[in-house]
């Protein structure tokens, strides 16, 4: 509470000057005015704001969203418990980089240069030297803005000169990164003071944390590739970079910088990608065998500890009724539910059956990561925001993750430039329970370039399989198209788009619409 301390110390002054003059009557005055003064200092500051962004992690991974999990999540149910649930958020691709895209820029993806797919530990960067984020209109804000964790949307790397360059690479799985140079593209140059964490996946080299515009150390180690049981690519590894402690160190870095920015006499914004439960899915030791469900279960569980640290982190500094807290997932989860009486498509580790003792990471959606069915980008997402977002609350409008620019926007008092930000609509009303927002679409994208736009309750796929992993993959674009009715029919096992031709119509308009804008 920085500007309404100064309020109360201001306050006090002038309560023993009061005094002074004229006895216990003004005294009671200045009490009032010195409430009114805290109260309207209160209102004006605006709130921090922490956005956690899980990795693959599915809405039946939740335990307050799927009942029959036997995965503990205790802190995103007390989340859930304390802010709003928002049960229709659906992330803007169904895949990891162009939803940071989104995310970050209030912009979906297929807008950019990447139409499908996504980017690698050495890719160029995806977003624009002028693009705005999230953390720079914050920052012009008068926020203090950092992020820690997964970026995944490309660095312009430093390379070694071709001379330096050998006919043989010194790592495998490496470019001729120059370790010891200076990142000219990244975290930094698009509105964050500081950023520590990984240049894309956990799976992805290079394995050296990088922190503002440098890495961190050298790599000494040559990781190989790994496909069964933890699948990782081959490359370069810094002796520091342990995967199982990785989420480890983010929540230490996130802490830390909580701690400082708590002290400051502004609003701070902090982004917090997380590396999990992402493959390769290596729980920490402490978490190994804790929820009898694999190193899956054991995961996830781990992913809930990381965002309990961050809680626990705004109490002891005092400040988690002057935070907005964001959880969500940049996608579903990766494992596949079939059933266990047809031959298995898939290997064991990433299998989920009907039986009850299995867990349904993506609840009981259809299809997998990756996919335009709901399992692809039906994602958890709660809002804890003291004083607006009512505890316990549950909204059930159709919501994607582009909308939290605008969200932002509006919580800093501040207003989303012309030309920014085409794909976002602020969540307020929905947050303070005034509106419903229902006749807003809202575009998903999968990993193969497949659309649909979901009106109401009707969700029409504007191509022929699932855009992503599971079979049929189909063809984007190419008939027949699917239309679901997800009120009547959430888990998408009957295509009604015969019976129903002017919805088919009426939506493939309202698509190439917002497409074409």
């Amino acid at each position: 509470m920085r500007h309404l301390n100064s309020w109360r110390i201001s306050t006090r002054r002038l309560s023993s000057l009061f005094v002074g003059w004229s006895g216990c009557g003004c005294l009671v005055l200045v009490l009032l005015l010195s409430g009114s003064l805290a109260s309207q200092a209160c209102m004006a500051q605006p709130p921090n704001v922490v956005l956690i962004l899980a990795d693959d992690m599915g809405y039946g991974d939740v335990q307050t969203l799927n009942p029959d999990s036997i995965i503990p999540t205790p802190h995103l149910n007390r989340l859930a418990s304390e802010g709003m649930t928002f049960a229709d958020a659906h992330s803007p691709s169904a895949v990891c980089t162009p939803t940071r895209y989104g995310l970050l820029t209030g912009r979906c993806c297929w807008r950019s240069s990447l139409k499908r797919g996504v980017l690698g530990g050495y890719s160029s960067p995806l977003l624009d030297h002028d693009q705005i984020t999230i953390a720079e209109m914050l920052r012009k804000a008068g926020y203090q803005t950092a992020a820690v964790g997964k970026w995944h949307l490309g660095m312009s790397l430093p390379m070694l000169e071709k001379a330096a360059l050998t006919e043989e690479p010194e790592w495998k799985g490496d470019p001729g990164v120059d370790f010891a140079g200076e990142i000219t593209n990244g975290p930094t140059h698009h509105g964050f003071d500081h950023y520590f964490g990984v240049t894309a996946s956990l799976d992805m080299p290079p394995y050296v944390y990088v922190r503002d515009t440098r890495f961190t150390s050298l790599p000494s180690i040559q990781q190989p590739a790994v496909k069964f049981p933890h699948f990782v690519r081959a490359g370069p590894r810094a002796e520091d970079f342990v995967i199982d402690q990785v989420l480890d160190r983010l929540a230490e870095e996130a802490v830390d910088f909580i701690g400082r920015a708590a002290a400051e006499d502004r609003p701070f914004f902090l982004y917090m990608p997380l590396t999990g439960p992402h493959k390769p899915t290596q729980p920490h030791q402490r978490f190994q065998g804790k929820t009898g469900l694999n190193d899956y279960g054991d995961f996830v569980h781990q992913v809930d500890w990381t965002v309990g640290q961050v809680l626990e982190a705004l109490d002891t500094n005092s400040i988690a009724e002057e935070t907005m807290v964001v959880f969500t997932s940049d996608n579903g989860s990766y494992m596949y539910r079939i059933d266990p009486s047809q031959p298995d498509h898939v290997d064991q580790v990433n299998v989920q059956g009907f039986h009850p003792q299995h867990h349904r990471a993506n609840a009981n959606w259809r299809g997998t990561k990756a996919d335009i069915w709901e399992a692809g980008h039906h994602v958890p997402c709660f809002v804890r925001w003291p004083g607006h977002a009512a505890s316990g609350a549950r909204c059930t409008a159709p919501v994607c993750l582009t909308d939290l620019y605008a969200t932002l926007a509006d919580a800093a008092g501040t207003k989303v430039g012309r030309g920014q930000a085409q794909d976002s609509v602020s969540w307020n009303k929905l947050l303070h329970g005034e509106s419903n927002m229902r006749g807003r679409p809202v575009v998903h994208h999968s990993a193969g370039g497949m659309f649909a736009i979901r009106d109401g309750q009707w969700k029409l796929v504007l191509g022929n399989g699932s855009g992503g992993r599971e079979k049929p993959k189909g063809k984007p674009f190419e008939g027949p198209f699917q239309l679901f009715n997800l009120e009547e029919d959430p888990e998408e096992q009957h295509d009604v788009a015969a019976e129903q031709v002017e919805t088919v119509m009426r939506l493939s308009r309202e698509l190439m619409k917002l497409m074409a804008q």
